[in-house]
């Protein structure tokens, strides 16, 4: 799919088609999964070559920033189903060439949708020039990062009063309980690994993005355009830092508390080998004593008794006491 808008009066406005007189002052071009046709439309347009997925998905920098044919190219990284257990890293490529800005993705993306309603409305800025646009959109999925880290923190909240807190009578339930906490552990740490990657992306995009010269003159003068888009990759810079080390922190925190879940795992499982070891200690002087009188000698003192049977039965239980009253004195039960 590809959508084209141009800026009217601080909005943004949708062009249907290349062919439509505007389509000369498009602002903004977004491919969405493009057919092989758009994206050759569109190279023809612009004159530049867009990059695939296989490139879009390169970890080199030198493939995720760089300049070609008078166009900036820059690749970050996204998360998308981020309230799913299931979350996907999804590349987003960022071309600069002149006013212009073109997003390359294959992935949807709410931070993008909820842009272009913004836009439209004239409530995301003034949408003056490629370059704020795509500040605007690297804003919106920074604020998308961080929704994340919150709902994260606190459902990071939440499986540790559980961990803590566990009321189960039941050992068995009890375990079975730690375990499902353990995947619900296992996933946050996951999204929390995407969500760091993500936000070293975007540190790179407007590291790499500050340090290039491109050409400004929508608006106002060169200088004043330069200072103020200067002010929001900065900004960015430090929202993406700052959002790190909270992802930082969460992510020791998801660590301990998975730490502690497998501590619990193995007190509880000790605790029902300590039960068994006591059980055959316990048992194993009555089973003494019970094999002695068993065997079947001619010559055995107690044999014609009277009182051998009783005396065997007592010498049993309190073969088994013993041991018990000397456990429970020691606090081993």
């Amino acid at each position: 799919m590809l959508r084209i808008f141009a800026g009217q009066n601080g909005r943004l406005k949708t062009i249907p088609d290349f062919d439509d007189p505007e389509a000369a002052k498009a602002l903004w071009i977004d491919l969405l999964s493009a057919s092989a046709d758009e994206v050759k439309r569109l190279e023809t347009h612009l004159g530049i070559a867009i990059p695939t997925r296989d490139e879009m998905a390169e970890i080199e920098l030198s493939d995720r920033l760089y300049n070609e044919d008078g166009a900036e190219f820059m690749t970050m990284t996204a998360v998308t189903e981020i309230e799913s257990d299931d979350p996907v890293k999804a590349p987003i490529t960022f071309i600069l060439k002149g006013q212009a800005l073109v997003t390359v993705r294959h992935f949807d993306s709410k931070p993008f949708a909820h842009y272009i309603a913004k836009g439209q409305r004239g409530s995301a800025g003034q949408c003056m020039t490629g370059e704020a646009v795509m500040l605007g959109l690297v804003e919106a999925l920074i604020d998308r990062v961080a929704d994340a880290l919150e709902r994260i923190g606190d459902e990071a909240d939440a499986i540790s009063r559980e961990v803590f807190r566990n009321k189960a009578k039941s050992a068995t339930k009890k375990t079975r309980d730690l375990q499902s906490l353990i995947e619900q552990i296992g996933r946050k740490g996951d999204l929390l690994t995407k969500l760091r990657e993500s936000l070293i992306s975007m540190t790179r995009l407007a590291a790499y993005h500050t340090a290039v010269e491109i050409n400004r003159t929508a608006g106002s003068s060169p200088r004043k355009a330069t200072k103020d888009i200067r002010e929001r990759v900065k900004l960015i810079q430090r929202d993406a830092a700052s959002l790190g080390e909270h992802a930082i922190f969460l992510s020791g925190k998801i660590n301990f508390l998975l730490d502690a879940t497998l501590g619990l795992i193995n007190l509880e499982q000790n605790q029902i080998i300590k039960i068994f070891s006591v059980a055959a200690v316990v048992f194993l002087p009555p089973t003494l004593v019970a094999s002695i009188y068993g065997m079947n000698f001619d010559i055995m003192p107690e044999l014609k008794w009277a009182l051998g049977y009783p005396w065997a039965l007592g010498l049993m239980v309190l073969s088994a006491i013993v041991p018990y009253a000397y456990f429970k004195r020691r606090g081993w039960l």
